[in-house]
């Protein structure tokens, strides 16, 4: 315990330290990590062909190991590796965030807008970044644009964009000031979109949404090398439909706010430190007021506050670099559901779906990068934490050991993860191989939910909390060939789950919800596997032309040897790309096969391939005083009537659109 304490107060309070060796820089190599850049600020641009008006959702599809649940036009849910919410972990510039919303409605991601986005860092499998928790498909960290010092002194940014198909409008405006001392940057964007119609011209009810999201980002150094930092962003959508569930949302709201202290170009063992405290609070509201035909009218609200910290500290020596993280953060969530019946005399049904759980973790990460060579390094990863779950609600916890007796209300456990790859350069060549081991603790819902409905196999669910944790061993391994003219590289790695979590029916219980197919509690399998492997193709055709492939196959089974649901088809992406000077353009293709390896078992019913074009194309103007970026392209150009294997209940993309945009920067 003497030993813990002191290294917590070293992470904390690190800077006060004072070795007197010089510490080296050295690069290092990351592996089957990849990043999405959506701002000029910071590097080269990986945009999508929307440029800045392209939502948080159509840059994460640039992801090779991410996938999206969508359950209507607005807030998908990433999915990487074939792993959803619960095996992966969201932050926002390192802040943890929790949905509001049972159904999973609003993902981590809907509240952060592209133009107040810097990058998108993904780290593949156990690898995870610092302040990640239960990542064992991976982690997504979404990092906030911000402008700097010594930054252009002034600037003003607007953008207006359109889409032809649900008349999607996008609206943004933004400034940004800095100095040596003082920088500051924040905008507003409106979001607005009608129903969406499919191939075919058929009209997808239910599909609209509106969206607005405000941010301000502050920074002061009152003397160099130390340095404050404010976050501040507010989201509201509204009005948003959900096709592929039986209600809609009324409003979800998030606030997030942060405070940091960065201190840099220290002496000794670290060479900077970043300290932050942040916290949050979601409010998601469902309704079913604007559906047809309802049975009985339902009032379903969500709530999640989490505040936090983490203190990272960076170093190198000699062949190392390093990263110490400390983090801690409390989570509450509540939801509850109201059922009135149509017939007025009889009461209305009350019934807490999560019982005011909080929960309380806190962790201490180590991460080393150690070049051998120029031709050989190795990554080292690894992150323990402490954490104590507490149902709040004497109502909920009474009803849930109505199924489960002598439940506990508390739970506590220690959980852990760690990896490691080797990486070599032969030349034209790269070879990395890593392997990973880790577990998790079952989610809220798996753990405390009450009759949650899930719309996707027509059933209720009932959380356990007498749950193991899942834990799983990862293999990864990555070749890369490249010259002037072409590159090609195939990742692979597969996931070998114990204890894996999944819900199964019980046949003695009777559901809540009308028209359910019965009830299902969260049960432990023996075991689970998935697969994924990626082989991406690109040849330069000429200096101005580049031809793009991508190839991706998975497969995942349960113990029994039925399918996993959710489990992506092959698909293969293609494009023609040309760059000269302002001009861009781009001819694309995307093709998935049936998806004949569906879960029937878990509700899951065969999707059938498809194949959809689309081109796009941007010019840059540069004027006296001003410069703009415009864009214009037709997606699904054969207007297309088609569904995804990740489209809930198979609900119908987007028919043939038409965008256009610009952005102007003064």
């Amino acid at each position: 315990m003497r030993q813990t304490v002191t290294l917590i107060l070293i992470i904390l309070f690190g800077p006060i330290l004072d070795v007197s060796a010089q510490t080296d820089s050295v690069a290092f190599h990351k592996n089957l990590n990849e990043v999405i850049i959506t701002s000029a600020i910071g590097g080269s641009q990986k945009k999508t062909s929307k440029g800045n008006a392209a939502s948080i959702d159509e840059n994460l599809k640039q992801l090779s190991n991410v996938n999206m649940i969508s359950r209507g036009g607005y807030a998908w849910e990433p999915v990487i590796n074939n792993m959803s919410t619960e095996r992966i972990s969201t932050t926002i510039d390192g802040m943890k965030i929790f949905y509001a919303c049972t159904d999973k409605m609003d993902p981590v991601t809907s509240y952060v807008e592209t133009d107040n986005l810097q990058r998108i860092s993904l780290n593949s499998g156990l690898d995870g970044n610092p302040q990640a928790t239960g990542n064992i498909g991976g982690s997504l960290d979404l990092k906030l644009r911000k402008i700097g010092f010594n930054n252009t002194p002034s600037a003003y940014h607007l953008l207006s964009g359109y889409e032809s198909n649900g008349n999607m409008q996008v609206y943004s405006a933004g400034a940004q000031f800095s100095g040596n001392k003082f920088y500051t940057n924040f905008g507003v964007s409106r979001r607005y979109a009608d129903n969406y119609k499919a191939g075919d011209n058929q009209t997808v009810q239910f599909s609209q949404f509106h969206k607005t999201n405000a941010f301000f980002n502050i920074g002061l150094r009152p003397v160099d090398n130390r340095i404050f930092e404010g976050t501040f962003i507010y989201d509201l959508a509204t009005d948003v439909g959900y096709p592929a569930l039986k209600m809609d949302v009324k409003r979800a709201e998030g606030i997030i706010g942060a405070i940091a202290y960065r201190q840099e170009h220290m002496k000794g063992l670290f060479s900077n430190w970043e300290i932050k405290l942040y916290t949050n609070r979601i409010v998601h509201i469902m309704d079913d007021t604007k559906r047809p035909d309802v049975e009985i009218h339902m009032d379903m609200p969500g709530r999640s506050r989490t505040s936090g910290l983490y203190s990272l500290l960076n170093g190198s020596h000699g062949i190392h670099q390093y990263k110490v993280n400390y983090d801690i953060y409390y989570n509450t969530l509540h939801a509850d559901m109201t059922m009135y019946p149509a017939d007025k005399d009889n009461p209305p049904m009350y019934m807490l779906t999560w019982p005011d759980v909080g929960t309380f973790n806190t962790g201490i990460s180590l991460a080393d990068d150690i070049l051998f060579s120029e031709n050989q390094s190795l990554h080292v990863s690894l992150k323990g934490s402490y954490q104590n779950r507490y149902i709040g609600s004497d109502k909920g916890f009474d009803a849930l050991s109505i199924y489960f007796p002598g439940m506990s209300r508390s739970n506590s456990e220690y959980l852990w993860r760690s990896s490691v790859s080797y990486r070599f350069n032969i030349r034209h060549l790269h070879i990395s191989l890593g392997t990973g081991y880790g577990n998790r603790a079952p989610s809220v819902t798996e753990s405390s939910g009450y009759f949650l409905n899930n719309t996707f196999d027509r059933y209720d669910y009932i959380g356990n909390p007498h749950l193991k944790k899942e834990s799983a061993l990862e293999l990864n391994g990555l070749t890369e060939w490249n010259n002037n003219k072409a590159d090609f590289k195939v990742e692979a790695n597969v996931f070998l789950f114990q204890n894996y979590i999944i819900g199964k029916p019980d046949t003695r219980l009777s559901p809540m919800t009308i028209g359910a197919a019965g009830v299902k509690i969260y049960q432990n399998l023996n075991n689970a596997r998935i697969m994924n492997i990626i082989i991406t193709g690109n040849y330069n055709i000429y200096d101005w032309l580049r031809l793009e492939n991508r190839f991706k196959y998975s497969y995942g089974v349960e113990s029994t040897g039925s399918h996993l649901p959710l489990i992506a088809p092959f698909t293969y992406n293609g494009a023609l790309k040309t760059v000269m000077d302002k001009f861009e353009a781009e001819a694309a293709v995307e093709w998935a096969a049936n998806h004949s390896d569906y879960s029937a078992k878990y509700g899951e019913t065969e999707t059938p391939g498809y194949v959809v074009f689309r081109i796009s194309a941007g010019y840059h103007f540069d004027f006296k005083c001003f410069s703009v970026d415009l864009h214009t392209g037709i997606e699904n150009i054969l207007d297309r009537k088609y569904t995804t294997y990740s489209d809930w209940n198979h609900i119908l993309e987007k028919g043939r659109n038409i965008f256009i945009n610009a952005s102007f920067t003064i």
